[in-house]
């Protein structure tokens, strides 16, 4: 997926460039910045210093030496002093030039720290914020693999208040087995999962009527010795056929449709979904494509479906939503707040310890 949250070491990515939340002057710094100088070995500080010194918001580009990645982009963050000395749109800046820089220098994949969140003061919430926002409007444009890598779990969090809304919400809504009645289900989800089982039986139901009509035998008098083994073998050939021509349009038909229906381009919607032109070529191409879960619901994110429309199309793939997982309870808030950005909603899944949206392959 273009976009993915990993923990580990930045110094330890083998990509073809790492970000550096760099010192405006030629010096190594602390944190971040005295971690991948000690890694790339002095000719990295002496490579700085050929650059000189680097403005607030821009960024330079110098070798990886001893690094596993080619290059290490130098981005100068501001330190934070209270939000009125234009921060966030300098750290913006930060992630917007590194983001060129990598795009200019030939570069496929690119690993950031979260930028500013440390040393630097910036309120971690707003820093995350300001990370998801440049990322996303540069992916809805390029093709490049995004990496954020953070050291530990503790290293970025959501807002509070999104992520007090998004454990509200789950509380409120996540069902257990012991709290269905026997009389009854005790929300609208639970009706819609009861209907689609319903729908399944009647389907497999016809299905075994189909088979056992075709075997009967004709209405006309035959002879006890006349054998029919092979009008029985046709006939129920021909049933079958009969009864998979009524079944609804596949995934990849509907979702083909449906981006028809937009009015949107493929790379708009493949961008959206967090997923790669290649993967996405795949299922364009191949009207049996089985899309796993996170790969169905991401593409229903990138065109903007309602809930019940995304149930929809995810099922046409064989999945349901359910009130019993968190994932899916997450993904229902963000579409009830008809929050779309894939990579916003990634950054709350991490945060939930449940998978992340998109796919590669």
């Amino acid at each position: 997926m273009p976009f993915e949250i990993v923990r580990n070491d930045i110094t330890n990515m083998r990509v073809d460039a790492i970000v550096n939340t760099a010192n405006p002057n030629p010096v190594v710094g602390f944190g971040v910045d005295a971690g991948i100088h000690q890694k790339a070995g002095p000719a990295l500080l002496a490579a700085r210093q050929r650059i000189g010194k680097i403005p607030v918001g821009g960024a330079a580009v110098t070798p990886g030496f001893e690094l596993s990645a080619k290059y290490v982009i130098h981005a100068v963050g501001p330190v934070w002093q209270g939000g009125d000395q234009k921060e966030e749109k300098l750290l913006h800046a930060c992630y917007e030039k590194s983001l060129k820089l990598a795009k200019k220098w030939g570069c496929e994949s690119i690993a950031f720290p979260l930028m500013c969140a440390g040393n630097h003061g910036f309120p971690k919430p707003l820093a995350l914020q300001t990370a998801v926002r440049a990322i996303s409007e540069f992916l809805m444009k390029h093709e490049m693999q995004v990496y954020l890598v953070v050291f530990s779990r503790d290293a970025f969090r959501l807002s509070e208040q999104l992520f007090r809304q998004v454990s509200s919400y789950i509380d409120e809504n996540y069902i257990l087995e012991k709290n269905l009645q026997e009389y009854g289900l005790s929300d609208k989800c639970g009706v819609r999962e009861l209907q689609q089982q319903m729908i399944l039986r009647a389907q497999r139901q016809r299905f075994y009527e189909a088979q056992e009509t075709a075997c009967l035998p004709c209405e006309a008098p035959v002879m006890a010795s006349a054998p029919a083994p092979k009008a029985k073998k046709t006939r129920s050939k021909e049933s079958l056929t009969d009864f998979l021509s009524q079944t609804d349009a596949g995934f990849t038909e509907t979702l083909l449709k449906l981006i028809d229906k937009s009015g949107r381009k493929d790379s708009e919607i493949y961008r959206r979904a967090n997923i790669s032109k290649q993967h996405f070529s795949k299922i364009r191409n191949d009207p049996h494509y089985q899309p796993k879960k996170a790969t169905a619901i991401a593409l229903a994110l990138a065109l903007e479906l309602s809930y019940e429309e995304a149930a929809d199309l995810i099922g046409r793939a064989g999945y349901a939503f359910t009130n019993s997982s968190k994932f899916d309870l997450i993904i229902r808030y963000f579409i009830e707040q008809r929050n779309y950005n894939v990579v916003e909603i990634n950054i709350a899944l991490y945060e939930f310890d449940q998978p992340l949206l998109g796919g590669a392959s």
